[in-house]
């Protein structure tokens, strides 16, 4: 058995395997495109061969800057039997390569609201969910998916809160501020790897990286003048995203998040559609999202490290 990343040479078999899509998040169309930009690279792709034949396929995501992958978007079979030893493997072997102070990474699955009653996704999803929890991966955290489109209407624009621009250490100060008690299961576990302020710079840091707008991010004021919260309009490969927003704990409760989506939806409204993703368990974001006009489409299910 040999693991190895992928060369040009290996394109007609990449290409062949992928068209077995399964639960996998990679299409033809997606991996060119993601090629093309960077997201995808031979150097993350991982082949696991057998008598110099490939058995078993890794396809792995990043941002264009990085030096390391953040996720799986695809765990792909071409041998008989078993899959899971194979792709248990290949996630071991790129785990292994990973500096130990590196972010920890995860494996995303973009699944239907309805998955469940489907035995054609539930199979499949649970055999890349064994490989990835032998390999570590065995936090599991179900976020709604949510997207506005511009016929479900606007909703109204806040008349209690005032909104300005501001610098980078202000929105530090406030992603440390509203990470107190955060429902948003990723968030702790940054909190837990390196503490409250460093994961508010990553956090930073990361939306910088993003392709939205950086001109459009925004903290929030009453009435009174004091500051209570922030939203940040983003974007990614696929479109505009409902970046970040939150209540400081002090003014929390008032339904000043239902302000915030508001204004950031106008932000974006010119978009085809805004997308956003939220924990199962943060319920009053998940409300929030339906009272504006938010509707639910589908699941994304992250696997990750637990905290430590």
């Amino acid at each position: 058995m040999t693991i190895r990343t992928t060369v040009e040479a290996d394109l007609d078999t990449i290409i062949a395997l992928i068209e077995q899509q399964s639960v996998n998040t990679v299409t033809l169309d997606r991996y060119r495109e993601y090629v093309a930009a960077g997201y995808y690279r031979h150097d993350w792709t991982w082949v696991l061969e057998e008598n110099g034949s490939i058995q078993a396929l890794a396809i792995w995501w990043g941002g264009p800057e990085e030096p390391l992958p953040f996720s799986i978007d695809g765990l792909y079979y071409a041998g008989d039997g078993d899959p899971v030893p194979a792709w248990t493997a290949l996630i071991e072997h790129v785990l292994a390569a990973r500096p130990a102070d590196a972010e920890p990474p995860e494996y995303h699955f973009f699944l239907d609201s309805d998955w469940e009653n489907d035995p054609e996704v539930v199979a499949p999803l649970d055999q890349r969910t064994r490989a990835a929890v032998a390999a570590g991966l065995t936090e599991v955290t179900d976020r709604l998916r949510y997207e506005w489109k511009p016929e479900y209407g606007l909703p109204k624009r806040s008349t209690r809160l005032r909104f300005e621009p501001a610098d980078d250490e202000a929105f530090v100060k406030m992603f440390m501020q509203v990470s107190e008690n955060s429902l948003d299961a990723a968030t702790a576990r940054e909190i837990a790897r390196i503490g409250v302020e460093g994961a508010a710079r990553e956090e930073l840091a990361m939306y910088k990286s993003m392709p939205g707008d950086r001109a459009l991010w925004r903290l929030a004021y009453d009435e009174a003048g004091e500051l209570v919260g922030f939203e940040m309009p983003s974007a990614n490969a696929g479109g505009p995203v409902v970046g970040y927003l939150g209540v400081v704990p002090e003014h929390r409760g008032k339904g000043l998040i239902d302000d915030l989506l508001a204004e950031l939806t106008h932000q974006l409204a010119d978009a085809k559609q805004i997308r956003a993703d939220t924990d199962f368990g943060n319920v009053p974001m998940a409300k929030s999202f339906e009272r504006q006009g938010y509707r639910k489409f589908a699941v994304r299910r992250v696997l990750s490290f637990p905290q430590s």
